[in-house]
């Protein structure tokens, strides 16, 4: 069946409805608790989750790219979750890291902000000038790590297919609704190849991951491509020495029968030297 991605607003009560559709259709709901539980098979402390979990990664130092590669940890559970199917994805630009998954049901949760603000502090019991606040920057957060990581306008009501706003329908009818929409028949279509492109998507995530955790490079805007266990590795690198470490790297991950060199060497400390 196909897979749902959730998009939301804080204070919009998207959670309970997410909890109770999974709960409907039987499946599994992939949240933060769910990440947390199993974050330990995939390397990665809660503390170390929450701390990169739906932030826009910075690459600048050691540091920065070991953050990243945590990321792209958070990430692979999505994936490996996706590819079991009977999933509610919950945040954290799942219908980005999809991309071209034809089973893909991707829900948006929008409401008045001042009405959120209401809902999130009686939720909360705190203070409605508090809820404002941390609304506002939960809205900036989850909006800004979006638009930088995956360079999509988070509010553009053409990346989603059904968008709720929960102002106006009861929980009821929403589910209603999405439980309507999973019988199109073209989202069940989908289903026969839609599995390889997530296999391809988990593949190229883990050489992302294994790149930025290489001790002998830099980090570069590599563009990885997939097909049929063919990479091809295009971008700029610094030196030579970086450049065979890179395809190095990618040549020994399990999966990949094959590796094209599509990268050039750009080094522009000795360019400005000759200058």
């Amino acid at each position: 069946m196909a897979i749902i991605t959730i998009s939301r607003e804080m204070g919009t009560g998207a959670y309970s409805i997410a909890q109770e559709l999974a709960k409907k259709l039987k499946y599994t709901l992939v949240d933060g608790p769910r990440l947390a539980a199993c974050a330990a098979d995939y390397g990665l402390s809660v503390d170390l989750l929450q701390s990169v979990d739906e932030k826009p990664p910075s690459y600048n130092t050691v540091e920065d790219r070991q953050r990243a590669a945590c990321l792209n940890r958070i990430e692979l559970i999505l994936l490996d979750y996706a590819r079991k199917g009977n999933v509610i994805l919950y945040g954290r630009g799942a219908q980005d890291l999809l991309r071209g998954c034809g089973n893909l049901l991707r829900l948006r949760f929008i409401a008045d902000f001042d009405e959120r603000v209401e809902r999130f502090a009686e939720r909360e019991w705190i203070d409605p000038d508090l809820a404002r606040e941390l609304i506002r920057r939960s809205d900036h957060q989850r909006g800004g790590f979006i638009h930088y990581y995956f360079n999509r306008d988070w509010n553009d009501p053409l990346e989603y297919d059904l968008i709720f706003n929960t102002m106006r329908l009861s929980p009821a009818a929403i589910i209603d609704s999405v439980m309507s929409a999973l019988k199109d028949p073209q989202l069940k279509e989908a289903d026969a190849w839609a599995g390889n492109i997530i296999d391809n998507a988990i593949l190229v995530k883990r050489i992302e991951t294994a790149l930025l955790q290489s001790d002998e490079l830099a980090y570069r805007p590599f563009r990885i491509d997939m097909e049929d266990g063919t990479v091809t590795l295009s971008g700029y690198i610094g030196s030579e020495q970086e450049k065979t470490a890179a395809l190095r790297v990618v040549g020994a991950m399990e999966g990949v029968s094959r590796v094209i060199d599509d990268l050039a060497v750009v080094n522009y400390k000795a360019f400005k030297e000759k200058i």
